[in-house]
């Protein structure tokens, strides 16, 4: 029934807040015209309204209306990012950018990220860094382990440059081997100096600072080809614009 439809409604806004298609201060189409554009009642916009408030997403704006909340420290998952550039191939959300793009050969000396990509401990691998702003802030130090036998086809991997793709579409399309990923996974760690460096964190040498994790497990046929870490700064808060 359409009056059971206010779940949806509000998960339509809820990708546009999240997409940055609207953006914090914007205001929300009138409860008359979301009403009209999806063929239901004013009551049943008036519940998803009501459930978007809820979660703090928006607020009412006196002599404006409903407007879109601020929320100052926000970033994409990794697996957003993914289903935005499958989407429509947009790299960034609105006011995201990355800098600091580095890439070299390194011995790998985490054990589980040695674990996940089937090598020994200290085996060489691929590291690339980069650093993801939201309106010029930093939100996101990105790491990307990446199997050596990715080098091969792909050997732009050791560019510090952006590649403008995703690495894994070269691989595809040279080697004709499809690429999955696996369920995104949260966890969280210490930061390593440098993390906290590059988000702008201020702490004393020897504070023990903790800080969220989403990791990103690639892999194809012949077993991982990556592991993906966002490390996200202190408070920052995770947005999946799906």
């Amino acid at each position: 029934m359409a009056e059971k439809r206010f779940p949806e409604i509000a998960a339509h806004f809820r990708q546009l807040i999240d997409d940055g298609t609207l953006r914090p201060g914007d205001q929300m189409p009138s409860m008359a015209a979301t009403a009209e554009q999806f063929g239901i009642t004013v009551t049943t916009v008036n519940k998803a309204y009501r459930m978007l408030k809820a979660e703090g997403l928006t607020l009412a704006k006196p002599g404006v209306g409903t407007v879109v909340a601020v929320r100052p420290k926000i970033a994409s998952t990794g697996a957003a990012r993914l289903r935005r550039i499958e989407r429509g191939g947009k790299p960034y959300a609105v006011g995201e950018t990355s800098v600091n793009h580095t890439a070299a050969l390194r011995s790998c000396a985490d054990p589980d990220i040695a674990t996940q990509l089937g090598i020994e401990l200290h085996d060489e691998i691929i590291l690339r860094t980069r650093v993801f702003l939201r309106d010029g802030v930093p939100s996101v130090v990105a790491l990307s382990a990446i199997h050596p036998r990715a080098l091969g086809p792909v050997p732009e991997l050791l560019s510090g440059e952006p590649m403008g793709r995703f690495w894994q579409e070269f691989y595809t399309e040279r080697t004709g081997r499809e690429v999955t990923r696996l369920p995104e996974r949260r966890g969280a760690r210490l930061a390593a100096r440098s993390e906290l460096d590059a988000l702008g964190v201020v702490a004393p040498p020897s504070a023990a600072v903790p800080v969220l994790i989403l990791m990103n497990v690639f892999l194809d046929d012949d077993g991982p080809l990556e592991v993906w870490e966002d490390v996200y700064a202190p408070g920052v808060w995770q947005v999946d614009d799906e």
